[in-house]
């Protein structure tokens, strides 16, 4: 699935560039959002994130897409792998990120589930 942002001023640190927590917070809000709308019924909570590497700084005024495929479905748990591509300033689509991210089903009483179809 994809999901876009664009980069606003707000977003920035004092050097014009984005705030890398800024970035994280998107990876996972839309990856939550991807797991939601295929798996739904289930409460979904993050789990981990695997490496967190900045290939490039990102400036104001960048589009950026996030792919999201699924890459894992436990009995519990889902991993997906984030792609993010910057869209606009580079004049071509440039890779600025990747990560994956895990999220577990979990009851009322925040144990894990069974995932539900």
């Amino acid at each position: 699935m994809q999901h876009r942002t664009i980069v606003l001023p707000e977003y920035l640190n004092d050097q014009g560039f984005l705030f890398g927590g800024n970035l994280l917070k998107w990876v996972d809000e839309y990856a939550y959002i991807t797991a939601s709308l295929e798996f739904p019924g289930n409460r979904l909570v993050t789990v981990s994130l695997d490496q967190v590497n900045f290939q490039h700084p990102v400036l104001p005024g960048e589009i950026l897409r996030f792919d999201i495929s699924c890459l894992r479905r436990g009995n519990t748990s889902l991993q997906y792998h984030v792609e993010v591509i910057g869209e606009k300033l580079a004049g071509h689509d440039q890779p600025l990120f990747a990560t994956n991210i895990s999220f577990v089903n979990v009851g009322a009483d925040g144990k894990p589930l069974s995932l539900q179809d």
